[in-house]
């Protein structure tokens, strides 16, 4: 069995955004030279998420919306008692476990065996600064 690891960094400008990473994965699987496998994307800080989705930015635009009905932005201690830790960023942890942790994806002939319209996605809901994704792609 062969296996690669890498790890993407990933610095969003603004709070919550989402950043196509399919092809950052596609050229680590191509690299590792694996042809029949899986390949695990996940985001490494309780703040990101990775997810399969459309490519479509009415579709992000949507998932932006309502990602905030659900848990929005408020800095304040009296909205979310993780604020009372002196941290301002409750919000970004109840989107991320919306959004979830990692993707599994299946390899086959050396590619990433998606359905229709499937993508990988980055998605930042405290940003402003350096985050980690991992990679690790294992197989035959």
């Amino acid at each position: 069995m062969k296996s690669r690891t890498e790890y993407l960094t990933f610095h969003l400008p603004q709070r919550m955004g989402f950043l196509n990473i399919t092809p950052q994965v596609e050229e680590i699987v191509r690299q590792s030279g694996v042809q029949e496998g899986l390949v695990l994307v996940n985001a490494m800080h309780i703040t990101a998420s990775v997810f399969i989705n459309d490519d479509e930015p009415g579709l992000h635009e949507d998932y932006q919306r309502w990602l905030e009905q659900l848990a929005p932005f408020d800095a304040s201690p009296q909205r979310y008692a993780h604020n009372r830790t002196g941290e301002d960023n409750a919000d970004a942890h109840m989107k991320r476990q919306v959004m979830g942790r990692e993707v599994v994806v299946a390899m086959t002939a050396g590619k990433l065996d998606f359905g229709p319209w499937e993508q990988i996605f980055y998605g930042e809901f405290d940003g402003r600064r350096d985050k980690r994704v991992l990679v690790k792609v294992i197989g035959e």
